[in-house]
């Protein structure tokens, strides 16, 4: 009997070529259907919520499938897990890709389409390069003036036209209008990180990347916060900041 299951996933994105299956390339969700679809003898193809970039990370990320799966759902985690691990090299490695959870879903339940909302952390760091966080960190090589980004932050709160956001050469959409419900720009006294927490009902391509980028030119003085708000009114791509690399940004959590 068919199962409609939902699968929270973390993984390390920095040796995938992003969330999407690709033909000659290792993805996320190419590995994952992959390993379904031995362990469950039929083919499987996952929804992703999120289609995250080449060296993005994921803390929660979610995906759900249709199948006829035989191996209890309260144990199904565990053994993707294992699964996983066997594929690594040597008795200590660790599989990049980790199932936090699997629960079985209403029939009627897509991971994409009954997504009410994501949030996105973003890192990054001033105090210098760090060789071994390279992957995981955007290292910028200046302080920043953290109030004057919470300023501009302010502006870019609420429900707007983001599509001086939107990565230049997207498909076209009829709807650039997007909620952001927060946007908040913290100090992690441990690791030194700025971190920058944006929940939102959506987000177009890119678009995470491109407010970072921005933020870290206005901290940087280069854009004023005040600025904001006419950036986001001409909905010019080319007034906005730079695109911040993929590497510092993490999916972090998708509600439902």
């Amino acid at each position: 009997m068919e199962k409609n299951i939902l699968l929270k996933i973390a993984y390390d994105g920095s040796g995938f070529h992003g969330w999407q299956r690709q033909p000659d390339r290792p993805t996320v969700q190419g590995t994952l259907e992959k390993l379904l679809s031995k362990l469950i003898k039929s083919d499987v193809t996952l929804n992703g919520t999120s289609r995250t970039d080449a060296g993005v990370h994921a803390l929660g990320q979610c995906a759900s499938f249709r199948a006829d799966v035989r191996i209890p759902v309260q144990r199904l985690a565990m053994v993707m897990n294992n699964t996983l691990a066997s594929y690594e090299k040597g008795p200590f490695a660790l599989s990049p890709v980790r199932i936090l959870s699997a629960e079985e879903k209403p029939d009627d339940f897509h991971a994409r389409f009954d997504s009410r909302g994501k949030k996105y952390i973003y890192r990054l760091n001033t105090g210098g390069i760090n060789v071994f966080r390279r992957n995981y960190v955007y290292h910028v090589a200046e302080p920043l003036d953290l109030e004057a980004m919470r300023r501009a932050a302010e502006y870019i709160t609420g429900t707007h036209d983001f599509k001086c956001f939107e990565a230049s050469g997207s498909d076209i959409r009829e709807n650039t209008v997007r909620t952001v419900h927060s946007l908040e720009i913290l100090e992690d006294d441990i690791s030194g990180d700025i971190q920058i927490h944006v929940s939102g009902d959506g987000f177009l391509y890119n678009m995470v990347r491109i407010i970072t980028g921005t933020l870290v030119d206005v901290g940087r003085g280069r854009i004023t916060p005040d600025s904001l708000e006419d950036i986001i009114l001409s909905q010019d791509r080319g007034k906005a900041g730079h695109t911040a690399p993929p590497y510092g940004l993490y999916l972090a959590e998708v509600y439902y």
